[in-house]
């Protein structure tokens, strides 16, 4: 008779997993600077097209990034996690992205947003389902983002993202931008 031996390690962790206080640093983390490089990627935006029919609906998703950049600040602060090392360049990159694709035209943005507000769900939802209820606020705070960011993703399909030049390759070179990106802020 043989005998199933479970691989699975006692707490569920396998080795090089985060332990739990190094997950909830490195989501405070992660979406810290996911959250300034939205600002950036909305005032970049704004700098091309404020002035114009999209001003207004850009700086409404801007705000609300705002706060969502204020809530993950203060917890930097109030938990005491290092921010990523890499501010310096999502300064840059965001407001570079947001700029470049409004260049393109109003509908290159839209897919701009589009594409970033898509990655941003999956990985709002995976930390979701990572937090427990002793990080219920997180959690909830993760949460009500998550839906923040979708309706930025349904703005964005509404004002023509679709349409945009070279549509499936734009959206696909701002996905694995903000993918790498997440990765990056996650560690360093």
């Amino acid at each position: 008779m043989s005998k199933t031996v479970s691989t699975t390690p006692v707490g569920g962790r396998m080795p090089g997993d985060p332990t739990k206080d190094e997950l909830i640093e490195r989501i405070i983390r992660v979406d810290q600077a996911g959250e300034y490089g939205a600002v950036r990627i909305y005032q970049g935006q704004l700098a091309v097209l404020g002035k114009g029919p999209k001003g207004d609906m850009i700086r409404h998703m801007k705000e609300q990034e705002d706060v969502h950049l204020e809530t993950f600040s203060k917890m930097v602060s109030n938990r005491r996690v290092r921010p990523t090392a890499l501010m310096p360049l999502w300064h840059v990159a965001g407001f570079a992205l947001g700029a470049g694709t409004a260049l393109l035209g109003e509908k290159a943005a839209m897919a701009c947003t589009v594409a970033v507000e898509e990655t941003i769900d999956e990985h709002y939802q995976a930390q979701i389902a990572k937090l427990g209820d002793d990080e219920k606020d997180l959690r909830d705070t993760c949460a009500k983002f998550r839906e923040e960011e979708l309706e930025h993703r349904d703005i964005g399909y509404e004002h023509g993202a679709e349409n945009a030049p070279a549509y499936p390759l734009l959206s696909r070179a701002i996905k694995f931008g903000t993918k790498l990106a997440i990765n990056l802020s996650e560690k360093i």
